[in-house]
């Protein structure tokens, strides 16, 4: 299983680091942003007047127990508060509908330059990290963030303004209760701020967790059919087992530190509720205080102490959005291809002379080990050119050189005389249509998959292209032909699949073509419809065949016998029979297997 945990030794920038990330990312989402948080600001400056007449209310009642109660100022202040309250729902609508509208903007637009990303970054990642990891990244990190945002930072903010509001109205109201609160809100915040310090880690843990169980999912379920065969199952269970034990364990740390705030700040409010009522008894029967200033005051510990907990939930949203984006921004700052802007693109008329000039070859992150020493042969256009050798003597790694998803070490190829250097990817791959031993099929119809990124094909076309390769009997067989949409209740084989992709190259008509072992997966007498059919594909096209079966190849016009990254010999087969050298043994060695 490839390794994952390359993310675990990455720079954690924290909330502030995540939040500076996101707005430099997206600078469209500041305006609307400010315009939520004030409106959020607004409505907690509306709720911590509602205290101050409600104090008021009271003072008018108390006064009345030994007089006439004035029902008219009663009533003024009741509309005040009803219009103030009102407002204050009004401003967190606003606030919260804008919230979720930027979020999910930058979710879109997150989603939509990771798909881009995915794209630009060298093959070679894909290589490091599993596409489970990557699918993590593009489903699950971004949803986690833009909920988290949407939910806790109008909150937050609000719950400062109203933290900050309450306090100076209480200093204002009575200073010595207001103190009384001070001291015991200020416990709250250490216990608050030793939770987030102890917390934050598991958080992205979580996440990082999370990203290494999907990738080992997705790696199994794709080959489930092998865990099967293998009765590897227990082992399965047991890897996993011990994945979501990981899992679990950073879940339920981060869970349980973060839910541990919110009954304890429940805790701090209600001791202010008591300090506020002791203090605030004993300053009325002094008769320093009115009765309406302890009401006020015990509005306002409510609204002093309430943010603590909003705080406290809304800091734990932001931690796991920290984290998230923590895994999003990772891969988006992950090199890219180089920028081709500049470079030229493939010529209209493709002759299909291909040279390989003293080609070496060494992956990115393993430079020592040479993978193709000093390859160096001359295609002539048209030539179909056959590529043999024992597992790792670096047949797919040319082909990939000369699709550019990897560069040459030193060396150059030449396509018609112009270094593929020189041109850029996408008219490169323009060039080639490949049929590969891993068949790849999406869910849709026989059409969409046969004509996949092709426009103007007609069905004569199709037909043609299927009855040549043998599949399109079986097209006749499914229930709508080329309209049936290949899906779970399609019982479809890997040799089928294979002609299939087969079928795809033909409609494609590309000037050059790579097939990598493309008749592994069918039967005798399949390949050998098969085989005709890829003779007639290869006509009058510069062709690469990457073949083990050697007696698939014996038409080929050069045969290039790879070992330990050199050319050992080259020619047609009977030539290099007749040296009996090292293809003479392949090819014999797999006969007397046969026998």
């Amino acid at each position: 299983m490839r390794n994952n945990m390359r993310a675990m030794e990455k720079s954690k920038r924290g909330i502030g680091g995540v939040l500076r990330e996101l707005f430099t990312y997206s600078s469209k989402m500041t305006l609307p942003t400010v315009i939520a948080l004030l409106f959020a600001i607004a409505g907690a400056v509306l709720t911590i007047v509602g205290p101050n007449l409600l104090s008021q209310i009271t003072d008018l009642i108390s006064d009345s127990l030994t007089g006439e109660i004035d029902l008219a100022a009663i009533g003024h202040i009741g509309v005040q508060l009803l219009i103030i309250y009102g407002l204050s729902a009004v401003f967190t609508y606003v606030e919260h509908f804008i919230m979720a509208t930027v979020t999910l903007e930058l979710s879109r637009d997150l989603r939509r330059d990771l798909s881009r990303k995915i794209n630009s970054v060298p093959m070679g990642y894909f290589g490091k990290v599993s596409y489970g990891d990557i699918l993590s990244r593009v489903t699950n990190d971004v949803s986690t963030l833009q909920q988290a945002l949407a939910n806790s930072m109008p909150s937050i903010i609000s719950a400062v303004t109203q933290f900050v509001g309450c306090l100076i109205m209480m200093l204002v109201t009575e200073w010595r209760m207001a103190l009384a609160a001070i001291a015991v809100t200020v416990l709250g915040f250490l216990i608050m701020a030793l939770v987030m310090l102890r917390s934050q880690k598991y958080f992205t843990a979580r996440q990082q967790n999370l990203s290494t169980l999907n990738g080992y999912i997705e790696e199994m379920y794709s080959g489930h059919d092998v865990v099967r065969i293998s009765r590897a199952n227990r082992q399965i269970k047991k890897t996993f087992g011990d994945m979501n034990a990981v899992l679990y364990d950073a879940e339920w740390r981060s869970q349980f530190l973060s839910g541990i705030m919110q009954p304890l700040m429940t805790i701090v409010g209600n001791l202010g509720y008591v300090v506020v009522c002791v203090l605030g008894a004993a300053l009325a029967m002094s008769g320093e205080i009115s009765f309406g200033v302890i009401v006020a005051f015990i509005l306002y510990v409510r609204l002093f102490t309430s943010p603590l907990s909003t705080l406290a939930q809304g800091m734990t949203q932001m931690q796991t959005a920290a984290a998230a984006g923590d895994h999003i921004f990772d891969f988006l700052h992950e090199e890219e291809l180089p920028d081709e802007t500049g470079k030229r693109g493939a010529a209209d008329q493709i002759r299909g002379e291909v040279v390989f000039d003293h080609v070496q070859f060494s992956y990115p992150d393993n430079p020592d080990k040479v993978i193709i020493k000093d390859f160096s042969a001359h295609v002539q256009p048209g030539q179909k050119v056959a590529i043999v050798g024992p597992t790792g003597a670096g047949k797919t790694t040319l082909v990939n050189l000369l699709m550019r998803f990897f560069e040459p070490t030193s060396g150059t190829i030449f396509i018609d005389g112009v270094p593929t250097a020189e041109m850029t990817r996408e008219s490169v791959h323009d060039l080639f249509s490949m049929v590969l031993q891993d068949t790849w099929l999406f869910e849709g119809t026989v059409r969409e998959n046969l004509v996949y990124n092709q426009e103007g094909i007609s069905d004569q076309q199709l037909e043609a292209a299927c009855r040549a390769c043998g599949i399109y009997h079986f097209i006749e067989t499914l229930p709508k032909g080329f309209d049936t949409v290949l899906d779970d209740s399609i019982a479809i084989s890997a040799g089928q699949k294979q002609l299939l992709t087969i079928a795809r190259a033909m409609v494609q008509g590309h000037p050059m073509l790579i097939l990598d072992e493309a008749t592994s997966s069918v039967d005798t007498r399949t390949e050998q419809i098969t085989q005709r059919a890829m003779d007639r594909l290869t006509e009058h096209r510069t062709s690469f065949v990457i073949a083990h079966r050697l007696s698939t190849i014996k038409n080929a016009d050069l045969i290039l016998v790879l070992k330990d990254g050199d050319i050992k010999e080259q020619g047609t087969h009977e030539e290099l029979l007749a040296k009996g050298g090292f293809y003479a043994d392949l090819y014999n060695s797999q006969f007397e297997k046969v026998s």
